[in-house]
């Protein structure tokens, strides 16, 4: 069974606060669906938490939104974060 997260409009910090127990608790629980396609506004710290996600256990599939993408191709982050996304 896939677990999925849904990522709020606006990730900032205390977002990336607020889920980091949801990602350690899905995380190695099997594959992880990661629901951004409603995500505005992306801080480093979510983006942190993205890429660690993708390269922890059995990895993350991420859904993301043009601001998401247009946050990872500025960072250099975006094969790292979508590559290989089977959505």
């Amino acid at each position: 069974m896939m677990r999925k997260i849904v990522l709020p409009a606006r990730c900032d910090r205390a977002a990336t606060e607020a889920l980091l127990p949801e990602f350690q608790a899905a995380l190695g629980a099997g594959p992880l669906s990661i629901d951004a396609s409603e995500t505005k506004q992306i801080g480093q710290a979510m983006l942190q938490l993205l890429l660690s996600a993708r390269r922890t256990g059995d990895g993350a599939t991420i859904l993301p939104s043009g601001p998401l993408r247009d946050a990872a191709r500025l960072t250099g982050l975006e094969n790292a974060l979508f590559e290989g996304n089977i959505v």
